[in-house]
């Protein structure tokens, strides 16, 4: 089996069977493998932006990660600005690189980088195969990354001349099992606060999508709980202070609302004139419960709101039929491409 064998069936183990593709020589060794491991779906791309582009797509879509296979340097710098849109979502991506072969490096060839660099500029996690051998754990470490949470474009550099070596340690590195629901003792909890007056939900991030939503609209309609949507990006502090600003004519009288979700925090409102920061700090004891973490926040969110409706029904199995439509959902989605 030679390291590009190995890089493809640890993928396709892990479930990342998609590659959006703008190969060179450099990973012509991958391309090849293709024929000879089945389950991988390579796309061709023309351009290394519209690899970075539909594989952030791909993740906001249908919640699991695509990866990308990309030459040298100047094509990861070519796919730089849909790479940096994935990182703001906080979408899961698997990103190849092809390097030059390691005795090639010396000589600083035209196409020679820092591709690390370039890489860490919007990746959350770096890594170089360090031997043909290591293609196989370095890919699953990788996978691993990507999938957070939260979801991170992970960047993975493979020399050329591992690609094409036999790798002696056969057979794919399986992935740990990622959680993807919430645990039972928080989901208890959000619905303790949830029946108290002055309580709002903040949906953002994965749960900005229009099942999640819905889902959130029933939510509030059984139980008079105010929603909030702050948008596409995951719900960190900063984007959850930028995304609220322009909602917010009246500070002190509007986030009364919030007061049981978050904790010790601060609004920072920019004047868009003037573009002067000013703080406002919130004085009222505030507390934010994450629920559920990427990539099944849409179908918890409406498990969790059928569980409030309906206290004769277990909640576990209100999480199984959850996790049963999800998969629906994906299969339907995976038949469009």
């Amino acid at each position: 089996m030679t390291g590009a064998e190995s890089l493809l069936r640890t993928l396709v183990t892990n479930g990342v069977d998609t590659c959006f593709m703008n190969p060179g020589t450099s990973e012509m060794h991958f391309v090849a493998a293709l024929d000879r491991v089945p389950g991988m779906r390579g796309v061709l791309c023309l351009f290394e932006g519209v690899c970075s582009g539909a594989a952030d797509g791909y993740a906001r879509v249908l919640g699991q990660p695509a990866s990308t296979l990309l030459h040298l340097g100047p094509g990861l710098a070519n796919g730089l600005a849909n790479f940096h849109n994935a990182r703001k979502a906080r979408s899961p991506i698997v990103n190849i690189v092809g390097e030059h072969a390691t005795p090639h490096l010396a000589v600083d060839a035209p196409l020679s980088a820092d591709i690390a660099t370039f890489a860490k500029t919007v990746s959350g996690f770096v890594r170089t195969a360090t031997s043909a051998d290591d293609i196989g754990q370095a890919t699953a470490e990788t996978i691993l990354a990507a999938w957070g949470p939260p979801g991170v474009v992970a960047s993975l550099i493979i020399p050329a001349d591992y690609s094409w070596s036999e790798a002696m340690l056969g057979g794919p590195v399986v992935v740990p099992k990622i959680r993807t629901m919430p645990d039972f003792g928080r989901l208890e909890k959000a619905a303790e606060l949830l029946r108290k007056p002055g309580t709002a939900i903040l949906l953002g991030g994965a749960a900005s999508n229009q099942k999640a939503l819905e889902a959130g609209a029933r939510l509030a309609a059984a139980t008079g709980v105010k929603v909030e949507q702050l948008g596409p990006m995951a719900a960190r502090c900063d984007e959850i202070e930028r995304n609220l600003e322009t909602k917010l004519a009246n500070t002190n009288e509007i986030l009364e609302a919030y007061t049981r979700i978050l904790r010790e925090f601060k609004l920072n409102r920019v004047d868009a004139e003037r573009y002067k920061r000013v703080q406002d700090t919130i004085h009222e004891p505030l507390r934010k419960i994450t629920l559920v973490e990427f990539p099944a926040t849409s179908r918890a969110i409406d498990s969790f709101r059928k569980a409030l409706e309906d206290s004769s029904l277990t909640l576990d199995k209100r999480v199984e039929a959850s996790r049963t439509a999800l998969a629906e959902s994906r299969s339907q989605f995976k038949k469009l491409l």
